[in-house]
């Protein structure tokens, strides 16, 4: 069968692929498999269910789940099937955006995770005039449970009427509005169709080295973002098994319990996962820690395709036996591909990651084109240190005259909900949507991305910074948890930096450093001047112009909670800008923000 629409996904698995662990979601610690019959079964209940509930075609129906786990999958595609489009929504943003985007999809019901999403979703459903009913993944008291939507469609009585409407959907139909996080502003609805996203899981598995039905995948990123949900199709497509991890803290468990072949990541967990290993590695004496540290500035140096030479390879081997082999039986010791996505990885990550037997492919792409565009692969020549891949297929990117990247093709956007105004700033008249990236396509195909267009800024001398890179470099330090570049209309470049608070606190015990909390260490002169030394080294990098002259210590961490980072742990530049006006002040001299 050729899969057009997302809900063909598992009944093509089914045919192909089918698996007794087709979702695999962990209870009161015992993993609990869905095969792929029962995904369909399950998901033709929710449809009839939700017919007889009176959901109509082009009806939106939200999902809100604190964790990616089998029913969010399940009523995923039970709700698309009734020819009505969901609304994933991110369970940690405020209850006054919760507010807007049920109101703004006009959404009729809301399926959640656990009572305090419910919570939230409560405090302002008398503010959304639209709304029916919320149900509950997990049981709570006075709450609609989501298998009583699957007791309603236990009978066929809706059978026909669920046929008609799935035979009557068709690839260029909208499936889905996903409302982007947003760094500014109001969340934006963007419309993908059953098209922009079937098309983009095909020709996306061609890069993952996935085994045919024998794979397992494990899945923690938000399911509501678009770049891991269209892998869950992918991965269905694939006759992968998913496995959903339990938290992002339970993580390295669940990996040596599932021994997955194939994940996703974004780079801020690779930056940490990499901080820990290295803060190991640090605790060792003697030889161990010796040869520790010998494997690591090797893997630092390597080069795909044998560049090296056969010298470096023999070393490798040997460091891989003694060091490497470690790395890989942390993380379940089957990963043959980190699919990282969502901002830039480090260079030094791509490095060391692979040259430890851990293949991390980068690549690129946003929810407006759902998402991939290009991602690397090691296979074929594919793979490129310091780019994002080559394009895919039946992509067409050019790169305009002032350096944006322009990307046509099927898993461009419909354009965003109710607004053709924003439609039109961001697809031009001859159809290419314009990501706000530079980047450049080197001889060889690959994409290269250089900055964010919106934030790159000019200091009042009138030369340009492109934060992106600086931040990217600044935060290999292992002091720096997150810094952000500030300074547009300034005469220089400056910083907010948050601490690795974890390695701080054990660099002051060390140094003997006597402090009563986060801000009264953030302020002692000797740690200033630490993090001077650290700006210092990095700054060497830069041209003068793009030098960080001056910098400020936050002393709190900053959270999605918080709204200092988006759920893909994007910088929210003018919350954290605003956040910290009088550190910005104390740099620049002045009341400006």
């Amino acid at each position: 069968m050729q899969v057009k629409r997302l809900f063909d996904f598992p009944l093509y698995q089914l045919k192909n692929y089918p698996r007794e662990d087709s979702l695999v979601t962990k209870y009161n610690g015992e993993w609990k498999k869905t095969s792929t019959q029962s995904f369909i079964d399950q998901a033709n209940a929710i449809s009839r269910g939700l017919i007889e509930l009176g959901i109509q075609p082009n009806d939106k129906v939200a999902i809100i789940s604190s964790v990616n786990r089998s029913e969010w999958n399940i009523v995923d595609i039970g709700i698309m099937q009734t020819g009505a489009q969901d609304v994933p929504v991110y369970p940690t943003i405020s209850e006054e955006d919760y507010q807007y985007v049920l109101n703004h999809s006009e959404s009729k019901y809301v399926f959640v995770s656990d009572e305090e999403v419910r919570n939230k979703v409560l405090s302002i459903k008398d503010q959304v005039p639209s709304l029916i009913e919320v149900y509950s993944f997990d049981n709570i008291a006075g709450c609609k449970n989501w298998e009583e939507v699957k007791e309603l469609g236990a009978s066929q009585n809706h059978q026909a009427e669920l046929d008609k409407r799935m035979a009557a959907i068709t690839e260029e139909d909208l499936a889905t509005l996903i409302y982007t996080s947003g760094t500014t502003g109001r969340p934006k609805g963007v419309m993908l169709s059953h098209k922009n996203i079937s098309s983009n899981a095909i020709t996306s598995a061609t890069r993952l080295p996935i085994d045919l039905g024998k794979s397992k995948a494990l899945s923690f990123l938000p399911v509501c973002h678009i770049y891991e949900r269209m892998l869950q199709y992918m991965y269905t497509y694939t006759g992968t098994g998913i496995y959903f991890a339990e938290s992002i803290e339970t993580i390295s468990d669940n990996l040596k319990e599932i021994q997955p072949e194939v994940m996703s990541a974004v780079p801020r967990l690779l930056e940490k996962v990499y901080d820990k290993i290295i803060a190991k590695g640090t605790d060792l004496t003697g030889i161990k820690k010796k040869l520790f540290f010998w494997a690591v500035e090797l893997g630092l140096e390597w080069e795909p395709y044998g560049a090296n030479g056969w010298w470096y390879e023999k070393k490798l081997g040997l460091a891989k036996k003694l060091i490497f082999s470690k790395w890989q039986e942390a993380l379940g010791g089957n990963l043959k591909a980190i699919a990282s996505g969502s901002a830039a990885l480090q260079p030094r990550l791509a490095r060391v990651f692979n040259a430890a037997g851990v293949p991390v492919m980068e690549g690129y792409g946003l929810t407006e084109t759902s998402p991939v565009i290009s991602v690397n692969d090691l296979r074929d020549g594919g793979f490129k240190i310091g780019t994002v891949g080559k394009i895919l297929p039946n992509t067409d990117v050019q790169i305009a005259e002032d350096g944006e990247i322009i990307i046509n093709g099927p898993q461009r956007m419909m354009g965003y909900y109710k607004d053709p105004e924003k439609t039109a700033e961001a697809i031009d008249e001859n159809g290419y949507f314009h990501t706000g990236d530079i980047g450049e396509i080197d001889s060889q195909g690959f994409l290269k991305i250089t900055d964010r267009k919106k934030e790159m800024f000019k200091t009042s001398g009138g030369k340009y910074i492109a934060p992106q890179l600086i931040e990217n470099t600044m935060k290999q330090s292992r002091f720096i948890e997150q810094i952000m570049v500030i300074g547009e209309g300034e005469k220089m470049p400056a910083a907010f930096i948050q601490p690795n608070f974890e390695f701080l606190a054990d660099w002051a015990q060390r140094k003997g450093i006597v402090y009563d909390d986060w801000k009264d260490l953030c302020s002692q002169e000797r740690i200033i001047n630490r993090y001077q030394k650290e700006i210092d080294f990095y700054n060497t990098k830069f041209g003068n112009w793009e030098r960080i002259k001056k910098f400020e210590l936050t002393p709190e961490e900053w959270t999605i909670e918080e709204g200092h980072l988006t759920p893909t742990l994007k910088l929210k530049r003018r919350v954290i800008k605003a956040r910290y006006k009088e550190l910005y002040d104390q740099i620049y001299g002045n009341s400006k923000i």
